[in-house]
């Protein structure tokens, strides 16, 4: 039976339904992978979010102790002393499976794969566990599509990107 609060089976297009309940739910999001640098996409998404209400908490094992954007960052999601809801993972798709093992002990709700971050192994784990899962999507693209404002937040602007500029 259909169900629109529950991810296909293959996770390959999510219902809008199901991604509203997810953003709309997740208040609090650990977002391993999160970088000071701001022109990385992990500080464009951690900064609309920030500006959208959510409480994000940087993961980074290089930047702890720091801050970004004036959230401290943890070096793991162990030492995040708050129960996220979310973990929002801005690493490639062999590092989410231990990232994804480590947010089911956490205690998260939400497992999110960003843009070309898939593993489906991860997915069923974190399922069979009881979590949602979203994968190859960006919270922060969906949260501005499913707002109706994709494109004020630099989506078409050239400026957002995942590939190194030449100099």
């Amino acid at each position: 039976m259909y169900n629109p609060f529950m991810p296909p089976l293959g996770h390959d297009r999510y219902d809008d339904a199901y991604l509203r309940r997810i953003l709309r739910d997740s208040r609090t999001i650990a977002m391993v992978g999160a970088s000071a640098n701001w022109n990385r996409p992990s500080y464009f998404a951690m900064k609309y979010l920030l500006d959208r209400g959510y409480t994000v908490i940087p993961v980074n094992p290089a930047a702890a102790g720091q801050e970004i954007l004036g959230q401290k960052v943890y070096g793991s999601l162990a030492e995040v002393p708050v129960k996220a809801d979310m973990v929002d993972i801005f690493r490639n798709s062999e590092a989410a499976g231990p990232i994804t093992d480590e947010a089911i002990k956490h205690g998260a709700k939400v497992i999110w794969m960003q843009l070309g971050v898939r593993n489906d192994d991860a997915a069923r784990r974190a399922e069979a566990a009881g979590l949602k899962v979203v994968m190859n999507r960006c919270p922060k693209i969906e949260h501005s599509r499913l707002a109706g404002t994709i494109e004020w937040h630099g989506i078409a602007s050239g400026v957002i990107s995942s590939k190194k500029r030449a100099l």
